[in-house]
C-alpha cells in the first residue's frame, strides 16, 4: 500500500506504518501517551513504543516528554499537517463499511503455507483481507509492538505482559528419512541401537547448531547428540527437500512432512510414546481485537488448530 499523499502535494514520511502515524495523531490531539492510550485501545507502554518506533523510522523527535503530557515539537507540527486529512479520510471510510483495513498476520513461513494459509482461504471469499509476513519469533514480536502485525504465531510465550497471547496448538516432531536410509537401519532397532546407526547416516539441518534435532535428542533419548550435520540449508523446506531427495537424516514437524509419510516417501525411523512437542501461541496487538477481521481470523485459527 503507498503513503497517503495530502491535498498539497506533501509526501508522508517514507516507510512510516499507518498504525504508528494513528497513534501518533492520537497522542498529537489528546496532548499526553497517557490520554491517547484508551482512544486507541491500547497500554501506555505501547503507545509510547509506537511513538519512538515512528521517530527512529522518521529520524526526528515527535514530542518533549513533560510531567503531565507531551508537547510537540515543530516537526510533530509538520507532521500532523500532512497526516490528519488523510488519516481522518480513511477513518471515515472505514467506519461507513466501504473500506476495511486488512489484517497483518506473520509467523513461521512453514507453518504458514500448510496450516495456516489453507486455514483462512475461506474468509477470503467473504471480503477478509489478509498481509501475511513470515519470520523468527523474536523479530516479529518486535515488529508488533510497534505496531507492524495485528497476530503473530510464535513458536515461543513472548516475554512480558505488553503482547496478549493464547496456546494455538502443539508441534510434534519426527525422526525421519527416505526409505533407502530406513531399510540400511537394523530392524526393531532401540534407542542405543538407533543412535549408533544413525552415525553411518548423514544429518541434514536447517542450521549448525541443530536446535531441533538436539532437542529430540535429549527428550528422547536422554543424551546429546554428538553428530555434526552433513547439510545445512536455509529452512525447514528444504531440509524437507534433501531429506526426500536421500541427502540423510533430520527430525521435522509432523504437520511439514506428514503427507511425505503417508505416502511412503518418507519413513518415521523411531515412534517415542511421548514425542517432543513445540508449543504454537498466537499473539495479538494490543487494540487489534476492535478490528472484526481480525477476531474472525483469531476465531478460525483457534478452530482450525483443534484439528492440527
Amino acid at each position: 500500500m503507498g503513503h497517503p499523499i495530502p491535498a498539497d502535494g506533501k509526501q508522508l514520511p517514507p516507510h512510516a506504518d499507518l498504525n504508528l502515524l494513528r497513534t501518533f495523531l492520537a497522542v498529537y490531539r489528546t496532548g499526553s501517551f497517557t490520554a491517547a492510550a484508551p482512544r486507541l485501545g491500547l497500554s501506555q507502554p505501547t503507545v509510547t513504543a509506537q511513538i519512538r518506533a515512528l521517530e527512529q523510522q522518521t529520524g526526528r523527535e515527535l514530542f518533549t516528554r513533560l510531567p503531565r503530557g507531551a508537547q510537540p515539537t515543530p516537526y510533530a507540527h509538520e507532521l500532523a499537517g500532512q497526516a490528519a486529512g488523510p488519516l481522518d479520510a480513511l477513518a471515515a471510510l472505514a467506519e461507513t463499511g466501504a473500506v476495511a483495513a486488512p489484517v497483518r498476520l506473520a509467523g513461521p513461513s512453514e507453518l504458514l503455507c500448510v496450516r495456516v494459509l489453507p486455514a483462512l482461504a475461506p474468509l477470503t471469499a467473504d471480503g477478509v483481507r489478509l498481509r501475511v509476513a513470515q519470520g523468527l519469533p523474536e523479530p516479529l514480536l518486535e515488529e508488533m509492538r510497534s505496531g507492524r502485525h495485528d497476530l503473530v504465531i510464535a513458536t515461543r510465550r513472548p516475554r512480558g505482559r505488553a503482547l496478549e497471547s493464547v496456546p494455538l496448538a502443539d508441534e510434534e516432531y519426527v525422526l525421519v528419512a527416505a526409505p533407502a536410509w530406513a531399510g540400511r537401519l537394523p530392524p526393531r532397532t532401540g534407542g542405543d541401537g538407533l543412535c549408533a546407526a544413525l552415525r553411518e547416516v548423514p544429518l541434514v539441518a536447517y542450521a549448525e547448531d541443530l536446535p531441533i534435532v538436539r532437542r529430540y535428542w535429549r527428550t528422547v533419548f536422554g543424551r546429546p547428540l554428538g553428530t555434526r550435520p552433513a547439510v545445512t540449508v536455509p529452512n525447514l523446506y528444504a531440509v524437507l527437500s534433501a531429506v526426500n531427495a536421500g541427502a540423510g537424516y533430520s527430525v521435522l514437524p509432523r504437520s511439514l512432512c506428514q503427507e511425505y509419510l503417508d505416502t511412503g516417501r518418507l519413513a518415521l525411523l523411531h515412534d517415542p510414546a511421548e514425542p517432543p512437542l513445540n508449543t504454537l501461541f498466537l499473539v495479538r496487538r494490543p487494540g487489534a481485537d476492535t478490528h472484526p477481521d481480525v477476531r474472525r481470523v483469531q476465531d478460525r485459527l483457534r478452530q482450525a488448530a483443534a484439528a492440527w
